[in-house]
């Protein structure tokens, strides 16, 4: 197994998914698509089992003047096309709606912080998306940063839902997932994140990161587990 991980910007690594796959013993690479030393064509993935697209503020409908965007679309395709797993997370499932031909558009209302999402039916049946859910419940406790969503692209199938929107994270054949929340935060991660943004309870969102961490945590790996194989 060899995973290839695209950052979209420095500060969104891969989190929690680099720590089990460290932990698992799973080789990757992560390769930077924006900022200095970026990359500037589309790879070569042959060598890749795994894809995962990491998030960013940027927005899919903005491309034009983005590139790298392209090259990412481009790079899903390849993957989805010889049947390789693929997940994004937040900009990264905007990015698999967009390769899989769905709108992606700005939102109603920004979700920021802690929120409950609803897991589908389908979802629940689902062994790796259910491993998000609390208590086995129809529910997640998720933490977002967004204010884009999408279409449902076609053949797809919704794994969640929210009050304020629809797709709150889908899967498309057996192996791609969009999830437009953050199951790879740690509290570390949104201190960094929030450090310097106004207008947001950060002690408050930090507080409650410290407490439901860890079995944040159990319920990412549980779903890497099965994602991971």
């Amino acid at each position: 197994m060899n995973v290839l991980i695209v950052k979209n910007v420095s500060h969104e690594g891969p989190g929690t998914i680099e720590d089990y796959l460290i932990e698992q013993g799973i080789k990757y690479v992560v390769l930077e698509f924006s900022g200095c030393g970026a990359v500037t064509e589309l790879p070569d993935t042959s060598a890749y089992t795994h894809l995962v697209i990491m998030g960013g503020p940027m927005a899919v409908y903005e491309s034009d003047g983005l590139p790298f965007l392209h090259l990412e679309t481009a790079m899903i395709r390849v993957f989805i096309k010889t049947g390789r797993p693929v997940i994004g997370i937040c900009l990264g499932a905007q990015i698999i709606a967009h390769a899989l031909w769905a709108d992606v558009y700005k939102g109603a209302v920004q979700e920021t912080g802690w929120n409950r999402v609803e897991i589908t039916e389908e979802g629940m049946q689902d062994p790796a998306f259910s491993a998000l859910a609390v208590d086995n419940k129809p529910y997640a406790d998720i933490f977002q940063w967004h204010g884009d969503t999408f279409d449902l692209p076609g053949k797809a199938v919704r794994m969640a839902s929210s009050a304020d929107y629809q797709n709150q994270a889908f899967r498309y054949g057996n192996n791609v997932y969009g999830l437009q929340f953050h199951i790879e935060v740690t509290p570390e991660i949104i201190e960094e994140w929030f450090r310097k943004e106004e207008g947001f309870d950060v002690g408050s969102m930090l507080e409650t990161a410290r407490r439901l961490y860890p079995e944040y945590k159990k319920r990412a790996f549980r779903f890497y587990n099965n994602f991971f194989i």
